[in-house]
């Protein structure tokens, strides 16, 4: 046996342990082939798998409780520090929140599958008051089910794979440098997605004093003003609820289904609260594929804003954009439902 895999089978919980642990810390390494490497070994025995299981259940279990209390204590500057680690910072906050939103605690069944939402669940969770005994259970059924998926995937590789008795032993020959292949294979891939969306987000962003130049050169000439979207969910209002001046709040969902509320005759700008713009230059995006050009996030989001110290007001929901909002709404079909302002 390979020396690589003698230390691996040796170590093997240890490992299982620190890995996953490292990982939904939020630290990006991928626990994938680990989970898939001891499930192939559990065909042969070396490993086992129930001991398998339970120190990937205790690593998740300490990582996601401490997530769970920070979140509960720090709220959104911890969901901002995550979505900086990720390498899936593009649908870290903002799917994770709307899961939330729409299925509550059952978020935590499948998050763990999902890239970025693995790590920022636990500390919503925390944010949004939900009992901690509560969480714990549903936290460890959605543990369970990840784990499992991954070490039985493996088991099922290995049983098929001992049918082959040159396979199997070629295999073992190469198990760490296949190891290593996946590790570093899942992480060029985030890396690539990651560089390709943030390449994009570049050429499009507004800069805050570019926006501000367009609202003054708006008021002076009596000229209509950019047309300003808040695209944050309501937990990102806890911090502060304020927006820029004449700014709608829309979620980011509402504007998918209903685009024809975003006006083509001027410039629309979208902003949020995470790193890098991902809600805002993702929406931008999409937009842009459906026809709308003039449409562009702000750089910074709301906290770009705020830092340069550009004014910020209460939001009221007859600011003069409103009226436009809702000539749309009135024009679109009677089929489509009406669009909620949050």
């Amino acid at each position: 046996m390979p020396i690589a895999l003698q230390f691996f089978v040796h170590y093997a919980y240890l490992i299982l342990f620190l890995w996953v642990l490292v990982e939904q810390i939020g630290i990006p390494i991928p626990s994938l082939p680990v989970l898939l490497t001891a499930g192939t070994l559990s065909a042969t025995h070396r490993i086992h798998h129930l001991p398998a299981l339970i120190a990937v259940l205790a690593a998740c279990a300490i990582a996601d409780s401490m997530w769970f209390a920070l979140g509960r204590k720090y709220g959104n500057s911890v969901l901002k520090l995550l979505c900086r680690l990720s390498f899936e910072a593009s649908t870290c906050v903002s799917k994770t929140e709307g899961y939330f939103t729409r299925r509550g605690p059952a978020t935590l069944l499948f998050s763990k599958f999902i890239p970025g939402l693995s790590t920022v669940a636990p500390p919503i969770a925390g944010q949004i008051g939900m009992p901690y005994a509560r969480f714990f259970l549903w936290d460890l059924a959605g543990s369970l089910i990840w784990a499992e998926t991954f070490l039985l995937a493996g088991r099922f590789f290995g049983d098929i794979a001992q049918k082959s008795a040159p396979f199997f032993h070629w295999l073992g020959h190469f198990a760490f440098a296949i190891f290593i292949l996946m590790v570093l294979g899942l992480m060029a891939y985030r890396i690539f997605k990651q560089r390709k969306f943030l390449q994009q987000v570049r050429e499009l962003r507004l800069e805050p004093q570019e926006l501000k130049e367009m609202m003054d050169l708006a008021e002076k000439m009596g000229n209509t003003p950019p047309f300003i979207v808040d695209l944050r969910h309501p937990l990102d209002y806890l911090p502060d609820p304020r927006v820029l001046p004449g700014a709608l709040r829309i979620g980011p969902n509402e504007i998918r289904q209903h685009s024809e509320i975003i006006p083509r005759d001027r410039d629309v700008v979208l902003y949020c609260t995470c790193p890098s713009e991902e809600t805002s230059a993702k929406l931008a995006l999409q937009l842009h594929k459906v026809g709308v050009y003039r449409v562009r996030p702000l750089r910074g989001g709301f906290d770009g804003w705020k830092n340069a110290g550009y004014p910020l007001m209460d939001y009221v929901t007859d600011a003069p954009t409103t009226a436009v909002l809702t000539t749309e709404i009135a024009a679109a079909p009677e089929s489509k439902p009406a669009l909620p302002l949050l």
